[in-house]
This record gives C-alpha cells, structure tokens and sequence, in this order.
C-alpha cells in the first residue's frame, strides 16, 4: 500500500469538492443559501464530521495497536538474542561455533534493517530458515558433561525457538491492519463534509485557505495512520537500533 499516493489521492479529493463547492454556491438559488439553510447544513455536517472522527480513532486505534506490537517484539527479540549468548556463554568454549553463527544472523539482520525504505521491505524479517536452523542444530549437537551444562543446553534451545517464532510472528504482523472499506468510507465523508461546508462558507480567501488547510491536515492525519500500519519500512519504520546495540554487545 503507497501510503504517499493514498494520501495525495485523499487529499486532491477533497481539495476538489472544495472548489466544486465553491463554483456550486455561484449558481445555486438564493434560498438555499439562507440562514436555516445553512444551520441545517451545519447540524448536518456536524454529525457526519463526529462519525467521521470516530472512524479515524478506529483507525488510529487499529494502526498504532500493530505499531506498538512490532515494536516490543523487536525489542523482546533483541533481548532473548542477548540472553541466549549470555546463555551459550556460560554453557564453555565448545559454544563458540554457535555463538558466531548467532552474531553473523543477528549482523545480517542488522545490516537489512538499515536499507532504504523502499527495499526493506517488511524490514526483511522474512525468517532465515537456514541461519536458524544451524543454530538450533549447533545447540543440539552440543554435549553437556554435567547438571549444569544440561540446563544451559535446555535453556539455549527454549530460547532458540522461542526467536524463531518471534520473527515468524514479525512477518505475520507486518500484514495491513487497516480496513480498505473503512478507509474508503472515511475518504467518501470527508469529500461530503468539504463540499458542504464549501457551499456554505463565506466567499473570501481566508475561507477558502482555512478550507485547503484542513484539506491538507487531513491527507496528513491519513498519511500518518498509514504509515504507522507499516512499521518495518516508511518514514514510521521502526528504529534498527535494539539490533545494533545487541550487535555490539555480542561483539564484546
């Protein structure tokens, strides 16, 4: 979804029912725009523009939801990533194999995420299978020599799997959240809503430029609710930084 085609398309809509509605009060007859007229209009709009707001809370509600989401999984993966080096640490030397496959998977992911936005697509958090895998197996293939080394072990391949499912579950979160209909339906509002008020508005540029305005700060409310539904990639992706501290950490 182009989150800045979408807005631009939202936001020339409604800048052209504001001109339609400013050509259509030229011609339209002198009772209908009287005073109850347009009180009408107003209480009308009024209600349309409450629905509207509510319809856009959803959205909000919807988009930062799956923002936040992602972005405590990112964090609660860079930190099981920590915690199973630390894990791998303690287990003995015979780690060290495990522990480099581990820092060249989370490099790799590192140096994905700091792609442009147009390439990183998903923040490129499609699983590794074959860099998991090979650490999963070099866990398993380890020998624990006493109590000690065997409850690392089990510790090390619980943690394993659990970063395996936190990044199929990044994959699965990076899919839209936000509904199509509804945002067609808050779109189809707001052209109805500029176009009343255009037809009512005073006839001066300081009306027709508040008008644009709010034009504009609308595209924007939806760019932004947008954005925040694509949150490995965009102007709102979430920062690669939790990786590149777990990165220099793994590299102590």
């Amino acid at each position: 979804m182009n989150t800045e085609v979408i807005s631009l398309i939202i936001f020339g809509c409604v800048v052209g029912a504001v001109l339609i509605g400013r050509t259509l009060a030229r011609f339209l007859p002198s009772e209908h725009l009287s005073a109850d007229t347009k009180e009408t209009v107003k209480l009308a709009m009024g209600l349309l523009a409450t629905m509207s707001a509510l319809l856009l809370g959803l959205l909000v509600a919807s988009a930062k939801g799956s923002y936040d989401n992602a972005r405590n999984d990112v964090i609660q993966m860079a930190a099981k990533v920590v915690f199973l080096d630390r894990v791998l640490a303690g287990y003995g030397p015979e780690t060290a194999e495990t522990r480099a496959l581990l820092r060249e998977a989370v490099e790799e992911l590192a140096h994905r995420s700091m792609q442009p936005p147009r390439v990183n697509t998903l923040f490129n958090l499609a699983p590794n299978t074959q860099a998991g895998n090979a650490i999963y197996l070099s866990i398993q293939h380890l020998m624990p020599q006493d109590e000690m080394q065997r409850s690392l072990k089990a510790q090390a391949t619980t943690l394993a799997v659990e970063l395996g499912q936190l990044r199929t579950l990044l994959v699965a979160e990076s899919i839209s959240s936000i509904s199509k209909p509804l945002l067609i339906v808050v779109g189809c509002w707001l052209v109805v809503i500029f176009l009343s008020f255009a037809v009512i508005a005073p006839r001066n540029a300081t009306a027709t430029t508040a008008l644009m305005i709010s034009a504009l700060s609308a595209a924007a409310a939806i760019f932004l609710i947008l954005e925040l539904d694509r949150p490995f990639s965009g102007v709102l992706r979430i920062s690669n930084e939790p990786m590149l501290n777990v990165l220099s950490q793994l590299a102590k």
